[in-house]
């Protein structure tokens, strides 16, 4: 139960893949980013796959670090897109990117904080719960469904939100603040990046 505890805690935190869901909910893409979701929760199992049966030598703690650097890069990249956008709410054709499950997939798959969550459950929980053979594949699935479920869940309350703001100006600030916390998380992932070089 511990393992569940820990997983969704720190999953529905705040972090740039429930950022981009819940601008996705506020920008009314909540119906079109469900294959974003899909590719989050895709990205965890992959994760919790190669960690609960490779073990973590497959890929060395003092790695993660570059893992770090082409996240940020990534989230970069997604926060640029973001800020770029002119929404008029009026307008269908705005130019919203749509997120895709790749979006979903890759921004999970490079976060760095994703992996140093996987690492202590495959490697200490698991064991320690006696959880391997298809079990690995079990918990790991029902975990990687509520990695799916944060972003919906921001994105839906985005979408709740969204109905009740109807000045363009303020949609636009929001998605300018969502993009600027894209931005943080890009630097705090660049920071881990820079760190880990260090330590080297």
């Amino acid at each position: 139960m511990e393992i569940f505890f820990y997983t969704l805690s720190v999953m529905y935190s705040p972090g740039p893949v429930n950022f981009m869901g819940l601008n996705a909910g506020l920008t009314g893409q909540f119906k079109k980013t469900i294959y974003f979701f899909i590719g989050v929760g895709c990205a965890m199992l992959m994760l919790f796959m190669i960690f609960g049966y490779i073990g973590a030598a497959i890929i060395p703690r003092n790695a993660v670090h570059y893992i770090a650097l082409f996240g940020a890069c990534y989230t970069f990249y997604l926060a640029y897109q973001m800020l770029k956008t002119d929404i008029d709410i009026r307008d269908e054709n705005t130019g919203v990117q749509t997120l895709s499950f790749w979006n979903g997939f890759w921004i999970q798959a490079l976060n760095p904080k994703g992996i140093l969550v996987i690492l202590p459950v495959t490697t200490i929980m698991y064991p320690t719960a006696h959880i391997t053979g298809i079990q690995i594949f079990l918990v790991s699935l029902l975990i990687s469904i509520g990695a799916a479920g944060a972003p919906c869940l921001y994105s839906w309350a985005g979408a709740v939100l969204g109905k009740k703001i109807k000045n363009r100006i303020w949609f636009n600030r929001i998605n300018q603040a969502m993009g600027t916390m894209l931005i943080i998380s890009g630097i705090f992932m660049l920071y881990d990046f820079l760190k880990g070089i260090h330590l080297i």
